[in-house]
Formats: structure tokens, sequence, C-alpha cells
């Protein structure tokens, strides 16, 4: 799987996801197979993160190898021991004004030659799409900077419309009475790659009235950004969502689709490689052995992923239409899940009812647990890693986005691909025991395991180690980006 010609100095790649759990994994993925290719790479977690990951996984988690190295870089924020995802929008605001001052700091001390371990000088940056500021460290050190966009395409596209929309005067909102009178079920049939989306499909930031929001200005300012970078690489495959690709094309640097990444670092040969993680959440992967014990297609999985808070209301409505569904489920309950509680409470006469049915995890191998023949429904907040890991795993979906462009991946779900249903964001336990079965055992749910399954087989064949456009745009994007001089 080499790439490196024979006798070439060893090319050195830095990676930098921006410091959540969603971004980290899949850069995590790209960098091994980078490293399989031949590349030493330098994996930089923020400080706070780097303590998380040790929290989760030990001392050894943080040692890499000899050709795969971690280094941190501070977040700007204040100190803190907490075990949860930061503030989003103070994160964002942080990385803004001090990202680009401690990324130079970094590249410096990591370009001092060192001659006791043999690492060469950094030859390009791979960033997270949405951490713009290092294409500027890239001019200056006159290298490439590939940008890893972590989300989807049909959100990014999504995304890159929202200077339009400010110049056609559609956003901000004019005030808060078009989230409740029906406006946000607008069609919208004028932008190529996503015609007939609504306005509630957009991602959550389009609804906000605040002219002076900061997450609209840093959405700007990446979505202006990244039309720096040396080359875009997304995690899909061209079969999934080709007319979106065609119109991302138009706003964009070179786009190479190298997904599903999960299916690629698949066929990664080394077993210290494969085995670098990335989870800032201790794994309990006990439940594999209570997944074993039920019947094929029998049990629903329930994840709202690394972000998502809801109400304890919210919970207890899943919590009884879930019970009343009489399907198995296992439900992931981080310990931050539920907004401004410490401690999860679920009801007892509910845990008393199905404990012959369900299991409650903190936090497992996702990846392991699609996987599972008994998993047949995914209880999802769609994101985007979420929604690629249930179609390579030829699971269908029951939608319920809390924000960003997980409502646009719910669309796409429901609507575009057919492998999901959507859950009313004003979630209520009828809705959620009909739905559960329809998926399970309704014919809805067959049809849509049908399609999910074909989405599988196409995604497959983009990954197949010699034919797959996947793994042909990854040996493209070294060839013609990563080891050229930058057209910048």
């Amino acid at each position: 799987m080499g790439s490196i010609s024979a006798g070439a100095e060893k090319p050195h790649a830095l990676c930098i996801p921006f410091p959540a759990q969603g971004h980290i994994n899949p850069m995590m993925k790209l960098a091994k197979l980078l490293n399989q290719k031949g590349f030493h790479i330098t994996f930089v977690n923020t400080e706070y993160n780097h303590r998380r990951l040790i929290k989760s996984s030990g001392e050894m988690s943080v040692e890499g190898l000899p050709s795969f190295r971690f280094e941190t870089i501070p977040d700007g924020l204040p100190p803190s021991d907490a075990d949860t995802t930061q503030d989003i929008p103070a994160l964002c605001e942080s990385l803004t004004k001090n990202g680009l001052g401690a990324f130079r700091e970094l590249l410096a001390k990591l370009n001092i030659k060192d001659n006791n371990n043999n690492v060469p000088p950094i030859s390009c940056i791979v960033s997270d799409a949405v951490l713009t500021y290092t294409t500027t460290a890239a001019k200056e050190l006159g290298i490439p900077d590939v940008l890893l966009w972590t989300a989807s395409p049909c959100g990014y596209l999504a995304y890159l419309q929202f200077s339009h929309l400010i110049d056609k005067g559609i956003i901000p909102l004019k005030d808060a009475s078009l989230l409740t009178n029906g406006y946000l079920d607008t069609v919208v049939d004028w932008i190529p790659g996503i015609e007939g989306i609504r306005w509630r499909n957009f991602p959550s930031f389009f609804r906000y009235t605040d002219p002076d929001d900061f997450l609209i200005k840093f959405i700007l300012q990446e979505m202006d950004g990244a039309k720096n970078g040396s080359a875009i690489i997304l995690n899909t495959f061209s079969e999934l969502e080709p007319n979106v690709l065609q119109a991302l094309s138009n706003y964009l640097p070179p786009i190479y689709t190298m997904g599903p990444l999960q299916l690629l670092e698949n066929q990664i040969d080394g077993v210290s490689l494969k085995a670098l993680e990335t989870n800032l959440w201790k794994q309990d992967n006990s439940c594999v052995d209570w997944l074993d014990s039920k019947e094929a297609n029998s049990v629903v999985y329930v994840n709202f992923g690394s972000i998502t808070v809801i109400t304890n209301e919210q919970l207890v409505e899943f919590a009884w239409g879930l019970a009343n569904s009489k399907q198995n489920f296992l439900w992931v309950i981080r310990s931050d899940l539920v907004s401004g509680e410490s401690v999860i409470n679920l009801p007892p006469d509910m845990v008393e009812e199905t404990k012959e049915r369900c299991l409650f995890v903190n936090w497992c191998d996702q990846e392991l647990v699609l996987s599972h023949p008994s998993i047949g429904g995914f209880l999802s907040h769609c994101g985007w890693n979420s929604t690629i890991e249930s179609i390579i795993n030829g699971v269908p979906m029951i939608c319920w986005p809390f924000f960003a462009e997980q409502q646009t991946n719910c669309w796409c779900c429901c609507t575009k691909w057919e492998i999901g249903v959507e859950i009313n964001n004003d979630v209520k336990r009828n809705e959620v025991e009909l739905l559960v079965k329809e998926v399970i055992e309704g014919n809805k749910g067959k049809k849509m395991k049908k399609k999910v399954i074909q989405l599988k087989s196409l995604a497959e064949e983009a990954a197949h180690t010699t034919t797959g456009g996947s793994n042909k745009n990854l040996e493209k994007l070294i060839q013609n980006v990563l080891l050229s001089p930058p057209n910048y």
C-alpha cells in the first residue's frame, strides 16, 4: 500500500482536528491511512482533550508510534478538568482569537531539526475545515494545507448558502414568530443539489434573529477560509450524493471523496497502528455480550452522540416510548446528556419494566455495535459519523436531529435516500413507540432496510482496495497535492 517513492525523504503530515469527538474520529482515520502510505504523522489534540484521552484510555493511548506522534495545543479557554464536550460557541470564539498564534508556535517547535529521533520537517498540513486559520500558517511555510470536512456534503452545501441568504435578506430572520408560524416549512427549489429542501431542514444556525450572532460570523469566516485550502477531503462516496458534489465543486478547491473512512481504515495492516484510539469517554464494550444474546435485527441502538443535550422531560418521553414499543434496546446515556443535571434519573418503573430487554451504557464502540447482527435500527441525532456508519452497516435510522447540519442529514436520510424516519422535535412517547415498532417490524422498516443495504453495497464498492474510487482518490491526493508544491 506504499505511496512514497523509495529513497525519498519521508513526508511529515501534521493532522489537527477541531477539538470535539465527532471531528477527532475521522481525522484519526485519515491520519492512520496516511501513515500506512508512508507519512510521518503528528496528531494534534488540545491540552484539554489530551487529558481526557489519558483519563479514558490511559497514558499508553498518547505514546504513539515511532512514525506517529501526539502533540498538544492550548484552546485558549480557562483550565478545566471536566469530562465533557466544551461549550461549542465559546470554543469557536477562542480558537478564532488564539488558534493561529498557538499553531505557529507548535509548527516552529516541530520544525526544529530533531537529530535524535530523525523526525523530518513538516511537509504538509491536514486540518479540520473549520480551522481554516491553518491555511495562513501553511502559506507562510510554503506547504500544502488540505482541509478535512468531517460533516456531510449536503450540510456543507447548505452552509455555503448562508452568505447568499444574508445578501437576499432571508437571514437573519426578522423575528422569532417565523420559527412557529409555518415559515420554516417553506420549500426551497432554487439551490442546485438540494432542491426541495425546507428551511427547517437547513442547519439549525439558520434560525437566528440576532445579526451579531457569533456562530454565524464563524460559519461565514470558515466557509470563506476554505477557499484558500489546497484541497478538500469529504468523508463520503461519490455515488451517495452526486448532485451535491457537483454543486460543491462550484464553491471549493479540488474535492476528494475519500469515504467511508471506516471502510478504508479496516484495510490497514498494522496492528499497532489500528490500535491507536481517540475516545474521550471510557468505553464499555461489555454490551457486545448482551447483543450476542439477542436475535438478528431485534435491537434498537440509541445514541445521541457526543454533544447533544436533552431535557429531563425529553429523556422521560424517549424512555417510555422505547419501553412501550416492547422492542429490545441498547441506550448510550452520557453522564452529561441531560442539560443541567449531574445525575441521570430514568423513571424507576420504566427501568423495572424493561430490565429483561434493555441495557444502558455510558459510552461504547459505536462502530462495533452497529456492525452487530442483532442491531435492527438506530435512534440517532443524525451526526454525519453516525449516519455514514449506519449506512455502511445496513442499519435503518430513526432520526432526531439536535443542531447544526443534523437537520440536513435527517432530510437526506428520510427524503432523498429513504433510509430513515423522523421524530418530531417536540418528542412524545407515542410517536417514539410507533416509529420504533415500524422500523423494527413494520413494512416501511423492511423497505428502509432494503434501501440502506443497497447504499451499503455502493459504499463497499467505493472503498474496494483496488477498484474503489475512494482508494484511488487517496492516491491522487497524495501524489497531486500532499507531495506537490502548493499552488498559492
